[in-house]
């Protein structure tokens, strides 16, 4: 019996927008938690060569950060669900794959468009994405690569066990702007961060073996 004194487990996973209203449609929630999570920075800053003198120190816009995770899924905790017990890790897989494409409505209202003679057809917003890594850390995002590596698999050959590695750029400003969902999202997030920043314990410089500045 779990302890009422133990602190919530908390989940890594995606919520899904309606990227108008900013509506949540679907909560797709990572069955473990990854074990690690890579995120690398773009830096953007002045300083170009010929440029004006002092414009090195000057940053001219959020960074291109990039988010890269590895999770697996079981269908063996999950069998007490008739759909798992049907359809094994099938449904959850879909659920993930689903948002590298555009909608199905979306696909044929184009097809329609275009057969009605419409010379330029604008591709629809995808859904807004945002990567939940705990309360402090909610990043509005878009993938940019999905691999799943299928591992086992029930006697259907509904797969069981699975892997995935999904690779995210966080949207920030520079992306979507400062207005509507996303750009309330991108904002926050910016906030987040400075405000964790400002907790951080700071150092003096003893603790690098410097006097004083010269």
């Amino acid at each position: 019996m779990t302890s009422p004194l133990s602190p919530r487990l908390l989940r890594a996973g995606l919520v899904v927008l309606d990227p108008d209203s900013g509506r949540t449609r679907r909560v797709i929630t990572l069955q473990y938690n990854p074990d690690a999570l890579t995120r690398g920075f773009q830096l953007k800053t002045g300083g170009a060569e010929g440029g004006a003198k002092g414009e090195a120190l000057r940053i001219t816009g959020p960074p291109v950060q990039t988010l890269t995770l590895e999770a697996e899924l079981d269908a063996a905790d999950q069998l007490a669900e008739r759909d798992t017990t049907e359809l094994g890790l099938t449904a959850q897989l879909a659920a993930l794959e689903s948002l590298a494409y555009p909608s199905l409505a979306a696909v044929q209202d184009a097809a329609a468009l275009l057969a009605a003679g419409t010379l330029e057809v604008v591709p629809p917003p995808a859904p807004l994405l945002l990567l939940a890594f705990g309360r402090r850390r909610l990043w509005p995002v878009r993938i940019t690569e999905l691999t799943i590596t299928e591992e086992a698999f029930d006697p259907m050959l509904n797969p069981i066990r699975a892997k995935i590695r999904l690779g995210l750029r966080v949207l920030t400003v520079n992306d979507v702007g400062t207005a509507g969902r996303a750009g309330g999202l991108a904002m926050a997030a910016h906030q987040q961060l400075e405000q964790l920043a400002g907790r951080a314990r700071g150092g003096r410089l003893g603790d690098l073996g410097i006097d004083r500045l010269p």
